[in-house]
């Protein structure tokens, strides 16, 4: 099936934003049968999720105070979305961007014990997201978070907790497939791991997202390890907040990192798909020194991080998985936007139904 990336306008294309396109793209399930598959994917795979994690549901903010440090900073750069509040003398609030902190600071004060932990629905604007076919300004996606142990504070520790989560969206594809047959099962029985730094030596003349593509390609369903940290070329494969994922310690053959992304190889659009970002911790040596890193020291006088300094908080292990890519992703569409309600630019929505692309 042959992709053809086009910039839905000018300003689309400044901002790189873009549309693929897949020629012969035919919907698999119409609207009826779509809205019942992402129903009973959601409700099947947090099942599922909450077995093979021993977690329990929880109800999540949708909004935090602004300058408590409790808001994911994602790459650092996003613009969060904020409001005054105005029975608090217009402090602000700020839509959050997703939940890694304010889990771990829920796993203390629920006192959740090691081996167990919590997930929530997790729903987030992000204003300055690139819009296109995996990408929305709105974001939904299951967060979990769980207490460790220091013990398992490793890298086949994190990898068994990966292959857990991998187990429940095996059998959510074969769920799927006995709802729509016309829906083939395409996920392996294994997932390949490998680290940010192998797959740079792997594929060196390419760009981080092109080498994700080939990686998956080639495998259908990949973990990459070491989001976050410099590689040998002195850039990193992909941003990360310093101050939630442990991106330094050493993981996969001793190269740093007990992080990562998992990836599938997503068939309509022909190129990978990021599902999952997930990853053991920082405790409060990682944590100093990945601030000292990325030069924001400062945040350790921020309520998330006094606390984690002053051991009030539980080693933890979590990440986020993106609900409507999965559904994405499980009925074979080729937009976000044939799963979510959202914002997207007239120009594009007109693109979309040129090529059987029906964006709700």
């Amino acid at each position: 099936m042959n992709i053809i990336p086009i910039f839905a306008n000018k300003q689309l294309k400044k901002n790189m934003s873009y549309l693929l396109k897949p020629k012969s793209y035919k919907p698999l399930l119409d609207l009826k049968q779509t809205e019942l598959g992402i129903k009973q994917i959601k409700e099947f795979f947090q099942m599922n999720l909450s077995s093979e994690l021993r977690l329990r549901r929880v109800t999540a903010p949708l909004f935090v105070l602004k300058g408590t440090g409790i808001n994911d900073d994602l790459n650092g750069i996003e613009r969060a979305v904020t409001f005054p509040i105005k029975d608090l003398g217009d402090m602000q609030a700020e839509v959050v961007h997703s939940l890694a902190k304010w889990k771990r600071v829920t796993l203390a004060d629920y006192n959740i014990e090691p081996g167990y932990g919590i997930y929530t629905d997790m729903n987030a604007i992000r204003a300055d997201e690139e819009l296109g076919n995996f990408h929305s300004l709105y974001v939904d996606q299951w967060d979990w978070e769980r207490v460790i142990t220091a013990k398992d504070r490793n890298i086949n520790f994190l990898k068994e907790i990966v292959n857990r989560i991998y187990a429940a969206m095996i059998r959510t594809e074969y769920m799927v497939y006995e709802m729509y047959p016309q829906i083939k099962p395409c996920l392996p029985n294994e997932l390949h791991y490998i680290h940010a730094e192998e797959l740079r030596q792997l594929y060196p003349n390419m760009e981080p997202k092109e080498r994700e593509h080939a990686i998956t390609e080639k495998y259908k369903a990949v973990f990459i390890i070491g989001i976050g940290c410099k590689l040998s070329d002195g850039k990193k494969h992909d941003g990360r907040a310093p101050d939630y994922d442990d991106y330094t310690s050493p993981g996969l053959n001793d190269l740093p990192g007990l992080n990562g992304d998992l990836l599938l190889w997503d068939e309509v659009l022909q190129r990978s798909i990021e599902l999952s970002s997930m990853g053991i911790r920082v405790n409060k040596e990682v944590l100093q020194l990945q601030l000292k890193q990325e030069g924001e020291e400062r945040r350790l006088q921020l309520y998330f991080h006094k606390r984690l300094m002053n051991d009030t908080l539980p080693f933890s292990i979590g990440g986020g998985i993106g609900q409507s890519r999965l559904c994405m992703y499980y009925l074979r569409k080729a937009h976000i936007g044939e799963i979510q309600a959202s914002i997207w630019p007239e120009e594009m929505r007109n693109e979309c139904k040129q090529y059987n692309i029906y964006l709700i």
